[in-house]
C-alpha cells in the first residue's frame, strides 16, 4: 500500500506540471494542450514514483526508459525533465522556437532526458520492443515503459510490435493506453474505431490491467502490481480525459493542438492557481 503522503505529493507534482504545460503553451501558439494534459498523471506517477532515473546521468546505463510514442503529447515529459532538472526552467518560455530545445515533438538530439525521436505515430512501441530485447540481451534489469494513445492504435505497426512483444515474452515491457477516446478530428469511435481495446491486447498474450488514468493512487498501486507479472509483456489501459484539468478543453477534440486566447490562457492559470492554493 502505498502512503498517502506519497499520492498527495504526486498529486501536487501532476498539478504542477499542467500549470507548467500551460505556460509552454501560451498564447496565440498552437500547442498540443489536450494530449498532454490526458497523461500529465501518468507521466507523474513513472518519473517522480516509479521509474529508476538520474537526472544527474541522464544516459546511466541500469536506468529505465520511457517513450512517449504519442510524441505530440511531449509538454507532459518536458514538464517533469524541467522539474527534476534535466532541462533548464528558462527553456520552457522557448518551446517550439528555433532557439529552444524543447521542440513539437521530442528530440533525443536536443533534449536531455529524451529516449527516441517519436511523434510519427505508431512507432513508439516497435522501438520499445527493440530496446527491451537489448536490455534482456545485456542481462539488465531495467524496465522500458511506453505511453501510447488510443487513436494511434489504428496504425498497423503497433499490432506488429505487440505480437513480437508476446512472442518473446518480454515481461520487462509495459505499454500504458492513454485511452482519452479523442482524436485530433474527433471522437474515435466515429473514424477506426478500435474499441474495445482491451480484449485485442489479451488476445495476443499480453497482460491487461484497465485503470482510472486520472487516479494516483490506482496508476501507482498497478505499476508495482506489474513487477509481479512474468513471462509477458503488460498493458495498462488508462481511462482518462483530453484536456483533464482545463474546464473549457475536456472532452473537447478542438484543444487537440490549437492556440489559446489570452481569455482562456488566463482563465486556466487561474483555475489551476486555485487548485494549487488548496494544498498549501
Amino acid at each position: 500500500m502505498v502512503s498517502e503522503e506519497i499520492i498527495k505529493r504526486l498529486e501536487r507534482i501532476a498539478l504542477k506540471m499542467r500549470l507548467d504545460i500551460l505556460e509552454m503553451v501560451g498564447v496565440g501558439k498552437a500547442g498540443h494542450l489536450g494530449g498532454s494534459s490526458s497523461c500529465a498523471d501518468i507521466v507523474a506517477s513513472l518519473y517522480f514514483y516509479k521509474m529508476r532515473i538520474d537526472p544527474n546521468n541522464p544516459k546511466a546505463e541500469d536506468r529505465d526508459r520511457f517513450l512517449l510514442s504519442k510524441g505530440h503529447g511531449a509538454l507532459a515529459q518536458y514538464a517533469a525533465l524541467v522539474d527534476l532538472g534535466y532541462i533548464p526552467r528558462e527553456e520552457m518560455g522557448k518551446t517550439k522556437t528555433l532557439k529552444g530545445i524543447l521542440q513539437g515533438h521530442p528530440d533525443m538530439k536536443k533534449t536531455p532526458g529524451i529516449e527516441a525521436n517519436t511523434g510519427s505515430l505508431g512507432q513508439g512501441l516497435s522501438i520499445a520492443v527493440g530496446m527491451a530485447l537489448g536490455l534482456r540481451l545485456d542481462k539488465k534489469d531495467s524496465k522500458v515503459y511506453v505511453i501510447l494513445g488510443d487513436g494511434e492504435l489504428a496504425e498497423g505497426q503497433i499490432w506488429e510490435a505487440v505480437m513480437c512483444a508476446s512472442y518473446y515474452k518480454l515481461d520487462n515491457l509495459i505499454a500504458i493506453v492513454d485511452n482519452n477516446r479523442l482524436q485530433a478530428t474527433g471522437p474515435i469511435e466515429e473514424r477506426l474505431n478500435i474499441f474495445p481495446v482491451a480484449p485485442k491486447w489479451e488476445a495476443f498474450g499480453w497482460y491487461v490491467k484497465e485503470i482510472d488514468g486520472h487516479n494516483i493512487r490506482e496508476i501507482v498501486e498497478t505499476l508495482d502490481e506489474l513487477d509481479n507479472i512474468y513471462g509477458k509483456p503488460k498493458v495498462i489501459i488508462a481511462k482518462t480525459i483530453k484536456g483533464k484539468g482545463f474546464s473549457f478543453a475536456e472532452n473537447n477534440p478542438a484543444f487537440h493542438n490549437s492556440p489559446l486566447t489570452e481569455e482562456q490562457y488566463l482563465q486556466a492559470k487561474r483555475e489551476l492557481e486555485e487548485q494549487m492554493a488548496r494544498w498549501s
